[in-house]
């Protein structure tokens, strides 16, 4: 019982943290969706550290989360959230470095909030979403290694994403996540980014943007093995998602200082039914 109501607690947080994540989820078995609510769950409390500024103290909380990891690991968690993890972690034979690779990812927020190259920002990227992808393929299921190449561009490009649509609220907080050296590649100001100035140099900015993250959908399309795309049906539901995000911000003109752009709850469902129906057609024999 108290496993069920860990879990539970686990799919309250995703539901309420991301629609995006809760729908693709519902497409898998119970047990896979079980786990899957529990590592989103891990990385929303972890990432909530660093971007909520309540915490007096945020690198101790994530120091404590590392130290939760032993007990995840070792099967002696407590808490509601890390007991459901450490289930989770027996169930799909998880490593633990993928999730230690998140926390470091969200240290780095503590540190810095600037990055010079777009090969700075990759690294984070790999850190804080990467390493997610990483550790939902175990669940989800796959068996051609390239899928691994999937999860690690997949991830990046997500994050890229996230970043185009909350340059605005980053800018509230003090941080740029897109590279200074693409700043001065379109002259554009770090002060026009923190105080929201909406110029053709900045859509020009954001053009370049979009299309990188653009690219690494392609490649994780690319990279996925017919073999390992049934299995990976919530993944596939995911980019479908992401993809339309993107697209709505590209079609909008990129207005992130004045608007969040978001999918309508019928736009999601529609495009997880979409990778369902895409699906089922690779499972009839040609």
């Amino acid at each position: 019982m108290e496993l069920t109501e860990a879990f539970e607690r686990c799919a309250q947080i995703t539901r309420r943290a991301s629609t995006n994540f809760y729908y693709a989820f519902m497409l898998l078995p119970k047990e896979r969706r079980e786990a899957l609510y529990a590592v989103y769950a891990f990385c929303r409390f972890v990432d909530d550290v660093a971007d909520n500024g309540a915490f007096s103290a945020p690198a101790e909380i994530l120091a404590q989360w590392r130290r939760e990891l032993d007990l995840v690991f070792d099967g002696r968690a407590t808490r509601p959230v890390s007991r459901a993890l450490a289930e989770a972690v027996r169930r799909f034979a998880l490593s633990r470095g993928p999730f230690e690779e998140i926390i470091t990812g969200v240290e780095t927020d503590l540190t810095r909030a600037r990055y010079e190259t777009f090969e700075e920002l990759e690294l984070y990227c790999r850190r804080v979403a990467s390493a997610v992808g990483l550790i939902c393929i175990e669940i989800f299921g796959y068996r051609n290694p390239s899928t691994k190449i999937y999860a690690e561009k997949l991830g990046i490009a997500f994050q890229l994403t996230n970043i185009l649509r909350d340059v605005g609220e980053d800018a509230a907080r003090g941080r740029i996540y897109i590279p200074m050296e693409d700043l001065r590649r379109f002259s554009v100001q770090e002060s026009e980014i923190l105080h929201g100035v909406y110029s053709e140099r900045f859509v020009a900015l954001m053009e370049y943007q979009a299309s990188r993250a653009r690219q690494y959908y392609s490649a994780a399309e690319v990279a996925l093995a017919p073999e390992d795309r049934p299995c990976l049906l919530a993944a596939e539901a995911m980019r479908l998602i992401y993809a339309a995000l993107l697209d709505r911000i590209v079609k909008g003109r990129y207005r992130v200082f004045t608007q969040r752009y978001t999918l309508s709850l019928p736009q999601k469902l529609y495009l997880v039914g979409r990778a369902w129906a895409q699906s089922r057609l690779l499972r009839i024999p040609a």
